[in-house]
């Protein structure tokens, strides 16, 4: 193998060559997160010196990515020599193997370093050395590229998988848990009073570029916290802090733009987008503000601007006479007692969200939740496959915690059943006022597919129908009622009770 670069004596040609080296290094290092391609960089110094080359791994002692014809025999010889390139104790060596003239060049500043290795059958001309080495330079910087992508990315991952973990911890309620598990690194909305969650419907691929447009070096998102759903690909969840006057107002300020005013513009310059907000919570009713947030998105689908505050309305639990109710809700309740707790809360997890996306949040498999649902089934001897069932479970459910949050009056005494604490002159009030909003075509809908289980292939037969008309009924129900029907299915157990109660009125 001789020298077949063109070498003319005015170093045009040379010129030209680290011409196209350059020019090359600039292509690779301009593909962003694509790996580097160090097979064309090889292909370059053959051509320009006639040599064929290899990358080697350093930690391996394997050949990465050769020219075609190198031969890899020649490598056996001088494993000793490559062990102590890759190890840092030489930079370069010329030695000779197979009656080869070799020439050796490690890679960058860390050890394990990857080398460079040429072999031609001639001594090398000078010229071909220099091209050696600036090739050499161009490998240890790509690979240095590399590693440096691998470790943001790597970053970016962990910065995720903490950020989830906080998510996690607050809709569980447990905003101590959260600050446990990022000590030395506490995000600040953790510091906030009060949050307002804010569920941005977005192109599934946009997410990761909104979240690191708005991510700060420490991996969050100043005052705030942004996190991709795992459940909904098109859904961004967003943590905003909100201590107003009357709050502790404990956050820092951020020196950026607030990021509720961010995901309005985003909502303003992309027309598939749509934006769902929460009333303000304390960090322990973070569950609260995602439903709340989910039921506002379903009615900014509808809107002109695409935006829709949640406006507070008195629940179902709030209006029904307390120590009565909640007498119900703990005798229905107490033999979950009997059931694991992580079979209770997974159980809690599936009536406001579909059983397939609990499986996705706790990075579980679909049959797994269902063995927990099933415990929950059977100490309470019901089925949670009943929508009727899941709204009287989720009403026991908030019952007993708002009582848990604020002491209720004495609930001894003989317990009441459900239906007769629907009979109450504020619980028809309050039915009356839920359902109001309604057209009448599309609460004949509703009825029919509460009736069916919510099962819209038996709505429409029921009604005569198609299955796309009653799922376009149940959309613009939706924009009515402010309620999330068909995406979570949350809002369901207001209009299964809000049924109910005008049906027993009716008897």
């Amino acid at each position: 193998m001789g020298d077949t670069g063109a070498h003319g004596p005015d170093g045009r040609a040379a010129d030209e060559g680290l011409d196209a080296l350059l020019r090359e290094l600039h292509r690779q290092a301009a593909r962003g997160d694509t790996a580097p391609d160090p097979r064309r960089i090889l292909n370059w110094l053959h051509r320009h010196t006639g040599t064929h080359t290899a990358l080697v791994d350093g930690a391996t002692g394997r050949v990465d990515t050769a020219t075609a014809g190198f031969p890899h025999d020649d490598l056996e010889p001088l494993a000793a020599l490559l062990s102590r390139l890759s190890a840092g104790s030489l930079d370069t060596a010329a030695t000779q193997a197979a009656g080869r003239y070799v020439r050796l060049e490690a890679l960058g500043p860390f050890a394990p370093r990857p080398v460079l290795v040429a072999v031609s059958d001639a001594e090398p001309p000078p010229h071909a050395s220099a091209a050696l080495a600036h090739a050499a330079g161009v490998l240890a910087l790509l690979h240095r590229a590399g590693d440096v992508d691998r470790t943001r990315r790597g970053y970016q991952a962990k910065a995720h998988q903490v950020r989830f973990a906080v998510l996690q911890a607050l809709l569980s309620g447990d905003a101590l848990l959260a600050r446990r598990m990022t000590t030395g690194a506490v995000p600040p909305i953790l510091e906030a009073g009060r949050l307002r969650l804010h569920l941005l419907h977005c192109l599934p691929a946009d997410r990761e570029r909104i979240v690191h447009a708005m991510q700060d070096p420490s991996g969050y998102h100043g005052p705030d916290l942004i996190v991709q759903c795992p459940v909904f690909k098109e859904h961004l969840i967003c943590l905003i802090a909100d201590d107003g006057p009357d709050g502790e107002a404990t956050a820092p300020q951020s020196p950026r733009p607030s990021r509720a005013a961010d995901l309005h513009r985003l909502v303003e310059e992309n027309t598939p987008y749509a934006l769902g907000v929460s009333d303000a919570h304390p960090l322990t009713e973070t569950a609260a503000a995602y439903t709340q947030a989910a039921h506002a998105l379903s009615a900014a689908r509808t809107v002109p601007d695409r935006v829709a505050h949640y406006h507070g309305r008195t629940p179902l639990e709030g209006v029904l006479p307390q120590a009565a109710a909640l007498g119900w809700a703990r005798t229905f309740l107490q033999p979950l007692e009997q059931a694991p707790r992580i079979s209770v809360d997974i159980a809690r997890l599936a009536l406001w969200m579909p059983r397939t996306g609990v499986a996705k949040l706790l990075d579980m498999s679909r049959n797994t939740v269902a063995a927990h649902i099933r415990r929950v089934e059977s100490v309470l001897a019901v089925d949670l496959g009943d929508i009727r069932v899941r709204a009287a479970v989720h009403l026991a459910l908030a019952l007993d915690g708002a009582a848990t949050a604020r002491p209720a009056d004495d609930a001894d005494g003989e317990p009441v059943a459900l239906g007769d604490l629907f009979r109450s002159e504020r619980a028809a009030a309050w039915a009356r006022t839920r359902l109001r909003p309604l057209a009448e075509r599309n609460r004949r809908t509703l009825e029919a597919w509460v009736a069916e289980n919510a099962d819209a292939q038996q709505a429409a037969r029921l009604l005569g129908i198609s299955r796309n008309t009653v799922r376009a009924h149940l959309r613009a129900a939706e924009s009515e009622l402010g309620l999330d029907l068909l995406t979570l299915g949350s809002g369901i157990h207001e209009v299964v009770h809000a049924l109910q109660i005008t049906a027993s009125r009716a008897a």
